[in-house]
């Protein structure tokens, strides 16, 4: 009997990609080889780019500087017809990256994505990451839109393909620099969301910022859950002295306090805060990741699809931080919910990740996904559809120029 790739995969694909490592490709197509089974010959046909960017309702000031949404969409189309959907959301103070070299590199990953097997994702993130050791975000776009193709080939959701954990979960809202008069309005207009997570940007002075906690604990009541992000803004020494003020706030932990090449100084702070310490801009790859266990700096990671370069090297992060018995949270660049989307699949196939931070599109005036993953009261769920589960609004897609 004869049977095509996409009839073996509904049966088996979610166990075969539970492991997410590059053997199980190729063991595969061994399985089918030895079956008689002819693998199925899709191949990525087509490639399209396009530069956007999102309407912002307010400005989204943080301590390294001011976010925008300059983002890059990429569809890859395969010779059966198949779409797949990834978006790059760079910051350059982060990731090194702008819309403009993401275009640039676009060129160059296309080389390597055209004519590919969709199904050999580690092999093309191993010639990605050859070509390129840095450009995370946009190689996090193509390989998102990877699994997009497989997952609709399989006829399964990503998150059922990587080993489905929960189907739910709460995200906070990010209450971004300001005064603390205006961040305590803004937090409560969050709460009235139904959100029960506020997330809060921090980096001034610690009695600056110790009156803006005051000011959204007295408004949110004791019941919100709170947690803090300085963005690399403090010496060891302030961030000390700050994290000692904010006791009595109960927050949940305090994100990247220090620079991100002082991992020293992030050992220290975490040794003497009272608060738990959320390492974030100083994890990018698995090998950071492998540094920040060995220096024992941090009590979790904050995991971004943009930072680490797409979803496999998210996973593997998420698992060295599970195996030192640390929580993860994802968390966002300024992505639309094409790149949010996919890493709620993420979230939904790791168990130590119990913390989300998934709601940079709530900041856009615009929302040209249909499907994907949807918000309400402060929880994300995923979609039933196979692969990401979405698609682009085709007239908004006309209003952009292809590259």
């Amino acid at each position: 009997m004869r049977f095509t790739r996409k009839d073996f995969l509904k049966g088996f694909g979610s166990a075969v990609f539970a492991g997410v490592f590059a053997r199980a490709t190729e063991t595969l197509v061994e399985a089918q080889e030895t079956s008689g089974a002819h693998p199925r010959q899709t191949k990525i046909a087509d490639i399209t780019v396009w530069p956007f960017s999102m309407p912002q309702i307010e400005t989204m000031q943080i301590a390294l500087g001011t976010m925008g949404a300059n983002n890059v969409l990429v569809r890859l189309r395969t010779n059966d017809g198949f779409v797949g959907w990834g978006e790059s959301s760079p910051f350059s103070a982060v990731m090194g990256e702008t819309q403009e070299s993401d275009l640039a590199m676009a060129k160059e990953l296309a080389k390597i994505v055209h004519g590919a097997d969709p199904f050999t994702i580690p092999k093309i993130v191993v010639a990605m990451d050859k070509f390129s050791p840095g450009n995370p975000g946009i190689k996090a776009a193509f390989e998102m839109a990877l699994w997009d193709i497989t997952g609709k080939i399989s006829n399964q959701p990503l998150c059922c393909m990587l080993g489905q954990f929960r189907d739910s979960f709460h995200t906070d809202r990010t209450v971004y620099l300001d005064t603390p008069e205006v961040m305590a309005k803004k937090a409560k207009i969050i709460v009235d969301q139904g959100f029960k997570v506020i997330k809060i940007k921090l980096g001034g002075s610690p009695e600056y910022d110790t009156e803006r906690l005051r000011a959204i604990r007295a408004a949110v009541g004791s019941a919100v859950n709170l947690r803090t992000d300085a963005n690399q803004a403090w010496s060891p020494a302030t961030a000390i002295r700050a994290l000692k003020a904010f006791e009595p706030f109960r927050l949940e932990f305090c994100e990247q306090p220090v620079p991100s090449w002082d991992w020293n100084g992030l050992k220290h702070v975490r040794d003497n805060s009272p608060i738990p310490i959320m390492a974030d801009e100083c994890i990018h790859t698995p090998h950071d990741a492998i540094e920040a266990v060995r220096r024992d700096c941090c009590d979790m990671m904050n995991i971004k699809l943009m930072k680490s370069g797409g979803i496999l090297n998210s996973i593997r992060i998420a698992q060295i931080a599970d195996a030192a018995g640390m929580a993860c949270m994802f968390g966002c660049m300024s992505e639309m919910r094409v790149a949010l989307t996919a890493a709620a699949h993420v979230v939904s196939a790791s168990p130590n990740a119990l913390y989300a931070d998934l709601d940079a599109f709530t900041e856009y005036s615009v929302d040209p996904v249909i499907g994907g993953m949807e918000l309400k009261d402060g929880t994300l769920r995923l979609p039933a559809k196979p692969g990401l589960g979405l698609d682009i609004d085709p007239a908004w897609l006309k209003t952009l120029r292809a590259v």
